[in-house]
């Protein structure tokens, strides 16, 4: 395989009617199978110091950027960042579960799928701007755009139908406050969070916003309204994103620094294993808040306790002595934390509504008691004012 980096012209066997291709940023050529017994794959140099290039006849061209058949499927999970995506579905479906209102099937598969899109076109818009900063990191230089395996217009059109789809799912199979949030949350995470990275270490705050939003999402499409219930899952979301992406940075700072990226792991090593260590303990006074608030009963707070206070530990261990061994640690038992978390706030919920919302019995009860009292009052004073009869 011949490797042209940066902007160049090359020669092509294209059937159009100019001989040049513009290829930009990293472009493969291949070398088809039947012609590259023998051939020499990199350009034989002679000894005046010019590049002798091989003969057209013994190279095949593949355009850029060109696309795989039958791997289509695949770059849409890759541009959409298939397992994030995932992760922040689940998130959704946890703070429906969540909600005080009754569980029903199609609005709960309906803002699962539209969370699930707008976060897909999320992350093709953020792909599409990166681009050039992607293909300087060993983790993202094989995205499918920095590779040219789908076209820039190709991953906008993409992102378009998502979040299209994705939002119209939310605002008619849910309600609009949900929609609203994904929109907010779309325009946040691509507009803000995506452009700030390269700014300020403030992107870290604004991304774990966009990271705590997915669960108001699920409960304001359950329950149509938001409380401080939903505010309990919210934090504990907003508050675990920081030790999970600080740990995560710390073993790719050369990359990040490489791309021009402002992370705190890069410009400020200290803080960003004192915000690690801060924030691993809130999620502990979150948790202990959520039986007080009604969110779930008082054995959430004990059940967690040890889970919390070891997730605490680690990030003390990574704020003692920040290593990659630490590092890793605490980046891998939060991929364990979150899941096991969200479990339990599910095992020990307050109170589960099947049928009706919470609340529509002691509604029903209380308005059937006041009308019974009012026609009690009006059956008291008609039969006076009959016996009475018509004044003379």
């Amino acid at each position: 395989m011949i490797l042209f980096k940066g902007i160049r012209r090359v020669q092509t066997q294209l059937k159009t009617p100019v001989d040049l291709v513009l290829i930009r940023y990293s472009t493969a050529a291949t070398i088809s199978s039947q012609d590259d017994r023998g051939v020499n794959p990199l350009p034989p140099v002679s000894q005046s110091g010019k590049v002798q290039h091989l003969p057209e006849s013994q190279v095949s061209w593949m355009p850029s950027p060109y696309t795989l058949p039958g791997k289509t499927f695949s770059q849409y999970k890759k541009l959409a960042k298939f397992r994030l995506t995932s992760l922040v579905v689940i998130t959704t479906m946890g703070g429906y579960a969540m909600a005080p209102a009754a569980f029903d099937p199609t609005t709960f598969v309906m803002c699962s799928l539209g969370t699930g899109l707008v976060s897909a076109a999320a992350n093709a818009i953020n792909q599409y701007h990166e681009v050039p900063f992607d293909s300087q990191m060993s983790r993202t230089k094989n995205r499918v755009l920095v590779t040219g395996q789908m076209t820039p217009l190709h991953a906008v059109t993409f992102a378009a139908v998502s979040a299209t789809a994705g939002l119209s799912m939310l605002y008619f199979g849910a309600n609009g406050l949900t929609a609203a949030l994904g929109a907010g949350n779309l325009f946040l995470y691509t507009t803000i969070y995506t452009p700030m990275k390269r700014v300020s270490i403030l992107n870290t705050w604004v991304g774990s916003i966009v990271g705590a939003i997915p669960p108001l999402m699920g409960w304001a499409g359950c329950a149509g309204t938001l409380d401080a219930g939903a505010m309990i899952l919210a934090g504990v979301l907003y508050a675990w994103q920081f030790p999970h992406f600080n740990a995560l940075s710390w073993n790719l700072r050369p990359d990040y620094s490489r791309a021009g990226y402002r992370m705190m792991a890069v410009t400020n090593p200290g803080l960003c294993r004192r915000t690690a260590l801060r924030y691993s303990v809130a999620i502990v006074g979150l948790s202990a808040m959520a039986p007080v608030l009604d969110v779930t009963n008082y054995w959430f707070a004990l059940e967690t306790l040890p889970l919390n206070a070891y997730f605490a530990y680690l990030a003390y261990k990574f704020y003692e002595k920040s290593d990659s061994g630490s590092s890793r640690k605490l980046f891998r038992f939060s991929l364990i934390h979150l899941p096991a978390l969200m479990l339990l706030f599910l095992a020990n919920k307050k109170e589960w509504y099947f049928s009706k919302p919470a609340g529509e019995e002691k509604k029903k009860d209380s308005t059937y008691i006041a009308l019974k009292q009012s026609a009690s009052s009006l059956g008291n004073v008609l039969p006076v004012a009959v016996a009475e009869g018509p004044r003379q």
